[in-house]
């Protein structure tokens, strides 16, 4: 009996550990995923704000 136990002891941790290791893998790309899309964010929010420059000296150029 106290062999079994053991022996279950070790296999719960050995698929533990697995788990461990495909939910740690899941959580980098995911976090690799969310760098990605920040980074396309941040080139987004630059455009915009020469979109808006680019109309701010439009409007000046016309109303001046």
């Amino acid at each position: 009996p106290a062999r079994q136990v053991s022996g279950l002891a070790e296999q719960l941790e050995e698929r533990l550990f697995h788990l461990y290791g495909l939910h740690n893998e899941l959580i980098q790309e995911r976090l690799q995923e969310l760098a990605e899309v920040m980074e396309r964010v941040g080139q987004a929010e630059a455009e915009l704000q020469q979109v808006c420059r680019t109309v701010e000296a439009a409007y000046r150029d016309l109303c001046l």
